[in-house]
C-alpha cells in the first residue's frame, strides 16, 4: 500500500477530529479506518446523547442537573442562562398536580350539577302543563329526592353522552394539528391553548350554574364544544410529555412519563376528597369550578411569565422552514381548491406518522410504531373505559356500598401512584445507573432498547393477570387483590410513550403524540360505549363476561410485543434532518457527517 496515501489518510482523521467539539469526540465510538475512510461499525456510531452537528460547548460530558437532550444541537441557546430560565420537566409537574386535582375534583360536582339543572328543567316543563302540579326544585349543594326518577336520570344519561361526544370527536381532530403546531411554535403557546379551552368550560359552566334562569343547561354545550376545540386534556397530556421529551434524556424518558402519570393519579385522587370537604363546608357545588378555574389561571400565568420554552427558536424555524418547504412542494404539484380538500379530509390521516415510508424506514420500525401505539391505546382505553364497568360489577357481585368502593379505589390508585413513583424510578436506576449519558461510552442511539421491552411485557404481563384475577374472584378481598394486581400494570403506559419518542427525530415528537392524543380520543369515546353495552348485555347471563374480554385483549398485547424489535429507528431520517440543519447554517455546511 501507498505510504502516502496512508499518511494523507492520518491528516484527513486529524483534521476531522479536531473540528469535532470534545463530546462529540467522546462520543465517536468508532474511528474511521485509515484505508479510505471507510467506517468499520457503522451501526455504533450513533448513541443517544452526541447530536448530529458539532456543539460550540466545551463541556465534557452531561451535567447531571440539565442533562443535554439528544439533537440538541441547538441545546446551546440556553447555555450561560440562570437555571430559572431553562427548560426541565419539573417546571410542568407541581402545576400539573393542581390541574390534575381540578379535573378530578369537579368530574362529581358537575354530574351533580348538571343532574340539578336537568332536573330543574324538566319540573319546569311539566308545570306548563296544566295536569300537572309540582314544585320546580331548587339548585342548591344536594341533589333532592324528586330528581333521581328514571326519566331525569335517563335525560341526564343522554346529556352527558353528548358532552362526551362533542369533546371527544373535535379534541380528536384538534389534537394531532396541536401536536405538530407545537413542533413549528413550541409547546408553552400550545398548552396555554389547551388551559385556555378548559377556562373558557368551567367560566360557561359557572354561568349556567349561577343563573339557571337566564341561561338554559344546554350553553353547558358550547363549554364542552371550546373545551373540544382547544384539544381538551388530551392535548394538553400530549403536549406535556412532548416538553418532557425535549428537556430529557432518552434513557430517562419513561421515569419522568411515570411521574406525570403518577401525579394524575395523585391529582385525580385528591381531587374529589378535597372537593367534597369544600363542598360540605360551603354547602355549595358552584365553590368547586370556582377553584378550577383558579387552578387554569394559575397554569396560565405560570406558562406566560415563568416556565421556559422547551423548543428553542432555532429548531421552531427549522420545522416552520420544514413545514413551508412541504406546502410549496404541495402547491407545485397543483393543490386542490378548498371544496375537494374539504371533500378529501381524513380525520386519520394524522396516523401516517406511524407508517413512514420512503428513505431509511424498515418494516421493523414500522412494526414497532404500529405496535406500540395500539397497545398503548388498548391500555389507555381500558383505563378510561373499563373502570366504571368495574364499579358497577362491585355493587352488583360483592353487595359493595359507598365507603367499601371507596376503599377499593384508594387500594388501586395508591398502587399505581406507588408504581409510578417510586418502583419504575428504582428499576430504572438500578438498570440504567445514576446518569443515562456514562462518560466512558456513550450507549449506541438505536432507539427503543431491551429494557424498555422488558418492562412493557411485564406490565402486559400484570394487567393480563389483573384481569383474569377479576374474571375468577368471588369474593371481595380476592377482587381487591385482582385490581392491585392489574395497578402494577401501570408502568407500562410511560414506557410505551417514551419508547414511541425514540424511533422519531426531534422535529417530529410533537407529531407523533399529536398522533397518539387522536387514538386516545378515539378510545375515550368508544371505550366506555363498548364496554358499557358489553356488560349491559351479559349481566345477568354471564357478569364477568367484559372481564374475559379484557383478559383476552391484554393476552393477545402480550403476545404482540414479543413481535417488537429493539435498536431499530429512522436512521435515514438523522441525515436528512442534519443536511436540513447544515442548509439553513452556513458556518456548519462544510462540517462531515460522523456517520457514514
Amino acid at each position: 500500500m501507498d505510504p502516502d496515501g496512508l499518511i494523507q489518510a492520518d491528516e484527513n482523521v486529524d483534521l476531522l477530529q479536531k473540528k469535532l467539539s470534545p463530546r462529540q469526540r467522546n462520543g465517536r465510538t468508532t474511528m474511521l479506518a485509515a484505508t479510505g475512510g471507510v467506517d468499520t461499525e457503522p451501526e455504533s456510531q450513533y448513541n443517544e446523547q452526541v447530536p448530529l452537528l458539532s456543539s460550540n460547548s466545551d463541556s465534557d460530558g452531561e451535567d447531571d442537573a440539565n442533562p443535554r437532550p439528544m439533537w440538541d444541537e441547538d441545546y446551546s441557546e440556553w447555555d450561560g442562562l440562570p437555571w430559572y430560565r431553562k427548560p426541565s420537566v419539573y417546571w410542568l409537574l407541581i402545576p400539573f398536580v393542581f390541574s390534575a386535582m381540578a379535573m378530578g375534583g369537579i368530574m362529581i360536582p358537575k354530574i351533580n350539577l348538571i343532574l340539578s339543572l336537568i332536573c330543574r328543567e324538566y319540573y319546569s316543563d311539566q308545570a306548563l302543563d296544566p295536569d300537572h302540579s309540582v314544585n320546580t326544585p331548587r339548585l342548591g349543594g344536594s341533589v333532592p329526592d324528586e330528581c333521581r326518577t328514571p326519566e331525569v336520570s335517563a335525560r341526564v344519561a343522554t346529556f352527558t353522552l353528548q358532552l362526551s361526544l362533542i369533546s371527544g370527536i373535535l379534541s380528536a381532530i384538534i389534537a394531532p394539528k396541536l401536536g405538530a403546531l407545537s413542533d413549528r411554535y413550541g409547546r408553552r403557546k400550545i398548552m396555554m391553548i389547551t388551559n385556555a379551552g378548559s377556562l373558557c368550560g368551567e367560566i360557561i359552566t359557572i354561568f349556567a350554574a349561577t343563573y339557571p334562569e337566564t341561561f338554559n343547561v344546554h350553553v353547558i354545550f358550547i363549554g364542552s364544544f371550546i373545551d373540544g376545540l382547544a384539544g381538551s386534556f388530551i392535548a394538553s397530556m400530549a403536549i406535556s410529555h412532548a416538553y418532557a421529551t425535549d428537556c430529557t434524556p432518552p434513557a430517562k424518558r419513561n421515569v419522568i412519563f411515570g411521574y406525570f402519570h403518577g401525579m394524575m393519579m395523585v391529582g385525580i385522587a385528591l381531587g374529589p376528597a378535597i372537593a367534597a370537604k369544600i363542598i360540605q363546608v360551603t354547602g355549595n357545588v358552584i365553590t368547586m369550578f370556582y377553584l378550577a378555574l383558579a387552578c387554569h389561571l394559575t397554569f396560565i400565568t405560570l406558562l406566560i411569565f415563568f416556565i421556559p420554552e422547551s423548543v428553542s427558536k432555532s429548531r421552531q424555524m427549522k420545522a416552520r422552514e420544514t413545514h413551508k418547504m412541504a406546502v410549496e412542494a404541495q402547491q407545485r404539484n397543483g393543490a386542490p381548491d378548498w371544496f375537494t380538500q374539504l371533500r378529501q379530509m381524513n380525520l386519520f390521516e394524522p396516523l401516517k406518522i406511524l407508517w413512514p415510508t420512503g428513505r431509511g424506514t424498515s418494516v421493523a420500525v414500522r412494526r414497532n410504531l404500529v405496535l406500540l401505539s395500539a397497545v398503548d391505546t388498548i391500555i389507555f382505553g381500558v383505563g378510561t373505559g373499563a373502570m366504571s364497568v368495574v364499579a358497577i360489577y362491585s355493587i352488583r357481585a360483592f353487595h359493595w356500598d359507598v365507603e367499601q368502593q371507596s376503599v377499593f379505589i384508594a387500594i388501586v390508585n395508591s398502587a399505581r401512584v406507588l408504581c409510578l413513583l417510586v418502583i419504575l424510578p428504582v428499576i430504572t436506576r438500578l438498570f440504567r445507573g445514576k446518569t443515562s449519558s456514562p462518560r466512558g461510552r456513550p450507549a449506541p442511539k438505536t432507539g427503543m432498547d431491551l429494557f424498555e421491552l422488558s418492562i412493557i411485557r411485564l406490565a402486559i404481563f400484570f394487567d393480563t393477570l389483573g384481569y383474569l384475577g377479576y374474571t375468577l374472584a368471588r369474593t371481595g378481598p380476592l377482587f381487591i387483590l385482582s385490581g392491585t394486581v392489574a395497578s402494577m400494570g401501570s408502568i407500562g403506559s410511560p414506557t410505551l410513550q417514551a419508547s414511541l419518542t425514540k424511533h422519531v427525530p426531534p422535529g417530529q415528537v410533537g407529531q407523533l403524540l399529536g398522533a397518539m392524543a387522536l387514538l386516545h380520543a378515539v378510545a375515550r369515546v368508544l371505550s366506555p360505549t363498548f364496554f358499557s353495552l358489553l356488560f349491559a348485555a351479559t349481566v345477568g347471563k354471564f357478569d364477568q363476561a367484559v372481564f374475559v374480554v379484557l383478559t383476552f385483549m391484554f393476552g393477545v398485547a402480550w403476545g404482540v410485543s414479543w413481535l417488537l424489535k429493539p435498536g431499530v429507528r429512522l436512521e435515514a431520517v438523522e441525515e436528512e434532518y442534519r443536511r436540513r440543519e447544515s442548509s439553513l447554517r452556513p458556518d456548519l455546511a462544510q462540517e462531515p457527517l460522523i456517520s457514514a
